[in-house]
């Protein structure tokens, strides 16, 4: 019941406009909100063909200040290696046995990274990480040669990124607990990131729609 009250509440305060980025990000704590610390999403919906192989978008980000979260990371590399990922932070390191292990069924990890050596033996994954969406890809940034490097910053929070059958992009950009600052400068990276890889074969309007929400918070539509 004190959830449903929440959430009509919250309805009859959502802005029927959209705001400047500053003003939205003001807007979102005025919401009732829940006794944990709500992620903040935000989502664009972009002018792009997902079709077409030339505006398919993938790779990855690291905000300025985190997302407030930290994330399981294995890695497959040569033996040499393996102390370095470890040390770096991966729950996991190894070659040929840790794929046997992924391929028994062990998934206690949200990240796989690989270096580009081991990628004929980890491809053989590739049916069940695929569907998962945690295949190692270079477009993604999880083929890396520097495994320490990127066992780090996927660790700290890194994200992967692709648009959907829709042409829309989602990514976390911090926690209601962040400043307001934090916040502003996360959205601000992000939206000059999908500025960046605009497509060169995507025409008319390329930023549609730009929405910022909490875990259990309706969307802000921000002022493009």
């Amino acid at each position: 019941m004190a959830r449903f009250k929440r959430h009509k509440a919250n309805a009859e305060m959502r802005p029927k406009e959209p705001m400047e980025l500053s003003a939205a990000v003001g807007k979102l704590r005025e919401f009732k909100a829940p006794k944990f610390d709500q992620t903040v999403n935000v989502v664009v919906h972009l002018g792009i063909d997902p079709k077409q192989a030339d505006q398919a978008l993938r790779g990855s980000i690291s905000m300025p200040h985190g997302i407030g979260k930290s994330a399981r990371v294995v890695a497959f590399c040569p033996a040499e290696k393996v102390e370095e990922a470890i040390a770096a932070g991966a729950v996991e390191a190894g070659g040929e046995e840790l794929v046997k292990k992924v391929e028994g069924g062990w998934f206690d990890f949200d990240v796989a990274i690989s270096t580009p050596d081991m990628m004929r033996v980890v491809s053989r994954l590739g049916r069940v990480l695929g569907p998962k969406g945690m295949m190692p890809s270079p477009k993604a940034g999880t083929v890396a040669p520097n495994i320490g490097e990127a066992v780090k910053d996927y660790s700290a929070g890194k994200q992967e990124y692709r648009n959907d059958e829709g042409g829309n992009i989602h990514c976390i950009v911090g926690k209601m607990s962040f400043t307001d600052e934090q916040l502003l400068g996360n959205l601000q990276h992000f939206a000059d990131t999908i500025e960046k890889i605009r497509p060169a074969a995507s025409k008319g309007t390329y930023l549609k729609k730009f929405v910022i929400s909490g875990t259990m918070t309706p969307g802000i539509e921000i002022a493009v």
